[in-house]
Order: C-alpha cells, then sequence, then structure tokens
C-alpha cells in the first residue's frame, strides 16, 4: 500500500496519469476506498474503470455502491459495455433485487449486447436465482448460440426451484455435460428430499470418463447418502475425497460427519468430528449432537452441548432440536422443559414448529398427555401433522381414547389421504374395546376409498441401492433373490429342528 501511495505522490508531483495502475492494484489488495478516492479525482472515467470497481463492489457485498455507480455512469454520459451489465447481473441475483434487475435488462436489450452469450448468460442465472423461472427460461429460449454455462444456469434454477422434471428434460437435451451441470442436478434431487434419484444420478456420473466430480459435487452427494443410509457408496466417496484433497473443504467434512452420523456409525462421527478440529463450525456440533440424540446417546449428546458453550459457540434452533431429540429418547422430561423455557429467556432462540413437535413428542411419550395438548393449544402457530401425529402416537401407547379422537380429527383434515391415521385410531378404539368406533373408521376409510399403501424396504448391495415392497417379483434378478432365500429358510429350519431335538434329548 504503501508503494501505491508513493506512486500516487509521484503522479501528483509529475503530471504523468498511473491512476488506472493505482486503482487496480488497489482493488487487488483490496482497498476499496482508496481506489475509490482516486477514481473520484478522475473528471471522465472510463468503461473499464467503471467495470473494476462494480465488479470489486460486487465481490464485497456492496450492492448499492454498485448501482450507484451505474447510475453515474449513465449522467455522465460513459456508456456501460456487455461486461458493465454481467457485473451487474450477478450483483442482482446476489442481492435479490429484480425490480433492478428489471431494469437493467431493458437497459441491456437498448444498448444491444442481447447476442454476448456471457452477459446473456448472467441475466438468465440472474432470473433463475431471483425464482423469476419463466423469465429465465424466455431469455434461455431466446439465446442462438448456448454454451455450457448457459445451460447450467437455467438447469440449476430449475432445481432449486423444485422443478426437477423440468431440470431433467433440459439436462437431457444439452449438446455436453460438464461437472457443474452433473453437480446441479445431483444437487437438485438431494435439496428436493429425492436421495435416490442422486445417488443414481451420482452413479450414472461416475460412468463418464471424462467427468469427475468436485468439491460442490461431494458436498451434495453425501446428504444423500446418508438419508438412504447408503453407508458403502458413502465411504468410497469419501475415501475420493480424502485421496482429492477436498476434506480440507469444511463443506465436504461436515458431510462426511453428517453420514457417519445419520447411519449410525457414532463412534466413526467422533473420529472425523476430532479431526475436524479447530475447523470445526456450528453445522459440525450439531451434526454431532443429532447423531449422539438419534441413536440414543442422549447424555453424550447433553454434554457435547455443554463442551460447545464452553468453546465459545453460541446454539441455534437446530442445535436446540438435537438437544430436545436427545431428552425425549432418554425420557428426560425435566431437562426437555428447562432447555425448552430456556430458548427465548437466556438463548433468545424464538421457538419454531420443530420445537413445539419435540416437546408434544417428549410429553406425550412419558405419559404428560394432557401437558402436551394444552401445549398445542398454546402454540403461537397453527399445528402441522407432525405435531398431532406426536400426540395420537403417545394417545396410542398410553390407551387415551379422548385426546386421540381430537387428535385423529385434525390429522383427517390435514392429511385426509394417510391411512396411518386412520389406523392408529382404530387400533386404540379396538385396545379398549370400542368396536362400534373400529367399525365407523372401517366405514370412513371404505367410503373415501382409502387403503393402506403397501411398505417398502431398501437394501445396499454392490454400491446400490434396491427397493422391495411386499411380495415383490419386479426385480432383474428376483430368481436368484428367491433361490437365496428359500436357501436361507431351509437353513434356518434345520437350525430350529437341531435346536429342537437338543431341547428333548435334555427333557428326556
Amino acid at each position: 500500500m504503501n508503494q501505491l501511495k508513493q506512486i500516487h505522490a509521484y503522479t501528483l508531483r509529475s503530471g504523468i496519469d498511473y491512476t488506472k495502475t493505482l486503482i487496480v492494484n488497489s482493488l487487488q489488495i483490496p482497498n476499496l476506498s482508496y481506489a475509490r478516492k482516486v477514481f473520484d479525482l478522475i473528471p471522465k472515467p472510463t468503461v473499464f474503470l467503471y467495470n473494476k470497481l462494480i465488479q470489486a463492489y460486487s465481490c464485497h457485498g456492496q450492492y448499492h455502491q454498485c448501482m450507484s455507480l451505474y447510475s453515474q455512469m449513465c449522467i455522465q454520459g460513459c456508456t456501460p459495455n456487455q461486461h458493465t451489465f454481467t457485473f451487474l447481473f450477478i450483483t442482482c441475483a446476489f442481492h435479490s433485487s429484480p425490480r433492478h434487475g428489471q431494469m437493467l435488462h431493458a437497459h441491456f436489450v437498448r444498448s444491444g449486447f442481447e447476442f454476448d452469450v456471457f452477459a446473456s448468460t448472467a441475466l438468465v442465472d440472474m432470473y433463475a436465482k431471483l425464482g423469476m423461472l419463466a423469465s429465465a427460461r424466455q431469455k434461455f429460449d431466446e439465446i442462438k448460440v448456448k454454451d455450457i454455462p448457459t445451460w447450467n444456469s437455467i438447469i440449476a434454477g430449475y432445481a432449486r426451484s423444485g422443478y426437477m422434471e423440468g431440470a431433467l428434460e433440459l439436462f437431457g437435451s444439452m449438446p455436453s455435460r460438464n461437472v457443474v451441470s452433473w453437480t446441479a442436478m445431483i444437487s437438485g434431487y438431494s435439496q428436493n428430499g429425492q436421495y435416490a434419484k442422486a445417488l443414481e444420478m451420482f452413479l450414472n456420473m461416475e460412468k463418464e470418463k471424462e467427468v469427475r466430480p468436485n468439491e460442490v459435487t461431494i458436498a451434495s452427494i453425501l446428504p444423500a447418502c446418508a438419508n438412504l443410509g447408503a453407508l458403502e457408496v458413502g465411504e468410497r466417496i469419501e475415501a475420493y475425497a480424502r485421496r482429492n484433497g477436498f476434506f480440507k473443504n469444511s463443506y465436504v467434512a461436515n458431510a462426511v460427519l453428517e453420514m457417519y452420523a445419520r447411519c449410525g456409525k457414532i463412534d466413526v462421527a467422533w473420529h472425523v468430528f476430532d479431526e475436524i478440529g479447530h475447523r470445526r463450525n456450528l453445522c459440525s456440533w450439531n451434526s454431532m449432537i443429532m447423531g449422539l440424540a438419534v441413536h440414543g446417546r442422549c447424555n453424550e449428546a447433553l454434554e457435547l452441548y455443554d463442551k460447545m458453550l464452553g468453546e465459545g459457540n453460541a446454539p441455534d434452533d437446530v442445535t436446540l432440536v438435537g438437544l430436545l431429540l436427545a431428552c425425549t429418547h432418554g425420557g428426560m422430561v425435566v431437562k426437555g422443559r428447562q432447555l425448552f423455557e430456556s430458548m427465548e429467556t437466556n438463548l433468545h432462540i424464538t421457538p419454531k414448529l420443530e420445537h413445539y413437535g419435540c416437546m408434544v413428542d417428549l410429553l406425550g411419550r412419558c405419559g404428560e398427555l394432557q401437558e402436551a395438548f394444552d401445549l398445542i393449544q398454546n402454540m403461537p402457530m397453527k399445528p402441522d401433522s407432525v405435531v398431532w401425529g406426536a400426540l395420537l402416537g403417545a394417545c396410542s401407547f398410553h390407551g387415551s381414547v379422548e385426546l386421540a379422537e381430537i387428535a385423529a380429527e385434525s390429522l383427517f383434515k390435514l392429511e385426509p389421504w394417510n391411512p396411518g391415521n386412520f389406523v392408529i385410531l382404530s387400533n386404540i378404539y379396538a385396545s379398549a374395546g370400542q368396536w362400534d368406533g373400529v367399525a365407523k373408521l372401517r366405514k370412513l376409510m371404505k367410503g373415501g376409498q382409502i387403503t393402506k399403501a403397501a411398505g417398502y424396504s431398501f437394501i445396499e448391495e454392490g454400491g446400490q441401492i434396491h427397493k422391495f415392497i411386499v411380495g415383490d417379483r419386479s426385480h432383474t434378478r428376483i430368481e436368484e433373490i428367491y433361490a437365496f432365500l428359500d436357501e436361507v429358510s431351509k437353513k434356518m429350519m434345520l437350525q430350529r429342528n437341531a435346536i429342537d431335538c437338543e431341547s428333548e434329548l435334555e427333557g428326556g
């Protein structure tokens, strides 16, 4: 910086113009305030300098400065070029400003730069990130020559908005794809809860010889492995990530941690958590606390929370969900109440629907049904099917017909298509000997044409996920599967007969 100031002083003394060099080098440091002071001394800055400053402000999140500079350009008669619009479209996308984006689009058209593929791609990307898919698609269709980033922008927009069918259709139409194209699809499926499709897309990507997963791909696919319980594939992906140095990326490291925690490999998760070390962020703590809570290691979850606070890390709403789950699985009603009550008073975290759901589940499991119902009645938001479902499940366990009827009535309105609620209430009636209630529910189900969906299971084998329902014969290797099951059944029968014979001999 001192060297730049010396150059500036020399410029003033000698009259030689080094302002361009000063501004460009100041922005590289970066020292935006110094660059702006030098810039403001120029009577008529060039479009190049305007663009450099707009780009720098955009990178540092100073959106209003970008728009202010653009206005200054227009007032001073400095004609923007295609690069100007590219930087401004990117700025509007990151700062969620549809009004300015549409204004800039109009200026862009009038300026005659519509045929520039880079600026047009930035425009498509802006509309896609703003959630204005119709405008993004219209502009995309207008572009005569599309490059891979243009396709990637529209596909990512569709995926972010949950329109995976449209994203897949576009993906299939691409003349060629790169790692960003594949990652947009994998990430889209994963973020929209379509984990099996995300994994299928990743496995297809691996078959492409010229495309290799990057850090973003790995961080996108591992949550799908975690949710599917696809540990074998997840471990292979982790090994790939480590070989390529991706574990240094905090998103990848946290995704590996979450995978092991969700899949029940708690000891391995602990090892990864310790390995992350000083790079731990709130996501790391939350994943470990949640993993411990879900798998019944409740005291360890609470101890880890104390350690987290001791190291100066502030919890968020996700942390509290994990802690309340720990209390639920451990039957710790008093501790759960304390945590829930401390959210607003001590931690300044407003309880969300998830926290109320956890508390209803905790109280219900421990037999505090009336307190759970009162909590639902006093919630500041409308209870959803998860909250009422927790109460209905608790009523089933503790045999409370009256509260079960109230919970079921709300569930019938919220999700009339769900046969599970009818079945649970019917079982509660049957346990209480209220057979007229059972008959009434069966009549309701028959009249509403509500049928119980067949259950299914996932099995991971050979790095692939296979789905089966009861009596399923649709699998391509079904003959081998049933032959193997028959063999297992025979061995089980022989073993049982052997045990029976042994018991009879001992008895004799």
